[in-house]
């Protein structure tokens, strides 16, 4: 028994020595990888802390720990908040729109682009549809946000085509806030969001379409039984990602477009949080909320994991 021991030990510290120069032997990929997980670990396991703030009466003047603990208060409190629901309505509303359409499109151009034969078209392309995404919401809603005045280019627009009588103030129209965020979001990533299909696209065997063109199969045939088929796998992997992201938005997009006169649409968890945190200053309350939504979210993320891979095999956990 002590011989088995010692054995395992001088394994175990074998094992450890070889572990020490295959990372000096890798010192140089080691070295582009570690700051990554240096960040990662300082911004996204160290603040999960702070949440013990969601079940206490949180005072910036008193040390985390000492803060009178309370429980489910306020959990208890913004799940009787008419306006917390209104916020979760507003966002599943945007994400259903996002999810449904907002999804298809980058495919649908990814598509498109890939059977572009001009090369110089084709990149033109590209670089044009990537544009808006290096563009911050600050300037890029700033833009729409003169586009969308009674005086913009959509107003004139309307008009000369006799659409509309009179300039609409259209950021203004809480009805139209939903339609307004998705066609602004859409516009500005989706080249971006089509660059993994384009990617996917580039690593299909090019002899499955010469084999399909001696079948006698046409461009869309090609697209539907070929392309389509072997990006499956991207397509279920980014469709899980975006489900589960549901409960989230785009908070730069919302917190430029939004105001007084569209909040009742306008007005989603992240900005609810972001109103009852910093502008209220109710840090336990905000922080509770948060904690709710993540936890709904890797619900969800769990549940669009385990059916995917029931229905395609594919999954990421």
């Amino acid at each position: 028994m002590n011989q088995q021991k010692a054995e395992k030990k001088m394994s175990n510290s074998s094992r450890f020595q070889r572990g020490i120069k295959d990372l000096w032997k890798q010192r140089e990929l080691q070295a582009m990888v570690w700051p990554g997980l240096i960040w990662m670990a300082v911004f996204s396991y160290v603040p999960l802390v702070f949440l013990y703030i969601a079940f206490t009466d949180y005072r910036i003047s008193t040390p985390l720990f000492e803060n009178n603990f309370v429980g489910l208060k306020h959990f208890a409190a913004f799940l009787s908040d008419d306006r917390f629901w209104r916020s979760v309505y507003n966002t599943l509303g945007m994400s259903a729109l996002r999810i449904t359409l907002g999804f298809c499109i980058p495919i649908f151009f990814a598509l498109m682009l890939n059977e572009i034969k001009n090369a110089k078209f084709k990149r033109l392309v590209q670089t044009l549809s990537y544009m808006p995404h290096f563009i911050s919401w600050a300037i890029f809603g700033g833009i729409l946000l003169t586009w969308l005045s009674q005086s913009g280019i959509i107003n004139q627009l309307m008009m000369t085509l006799g659409l509309q009588d009179k300039p609409i103030l259209y950021n203004g129209d809480p009805k139209k806030f939903w339609w307004i965020a998705f066609l602004s979001d859409t516009l500005k990533e989706m080249g971006w969001s089509a660059i993994i299909y384009l990617a996917a696209i580039s690593g299909i065997d090019p002899g499955l379409y010469e084999a399909a063109e001696l079948d006698g199969a046409g461009r869309w045939s090609k697209m539907w039984n070929i392309t389509i088929q072997c990006i499956r796998p991207t397509i279920a992997l980014l469709f899980i990602l975006a489900v589960s992201g549901c409960l989230t938005s785009n908070f730069d997009q919302i917190f430029f477009l939004s105001n007084s006169a569209n909040m009742a649409r306008s007005e989603t968890i992240d900005l609810y949080i972001y109103n009852m945190g910093i502008v209220s200053g109710r840090f336990s309350f905000s922080t509770a909320v948060l904690f709710f939504r993540s936890i709904i979210a890797y619900g969800l993320l769990r549940l669009c994991n385990f059916t995917s891979v029931k229905l395609t095999g594919e999954s990421i956990i």
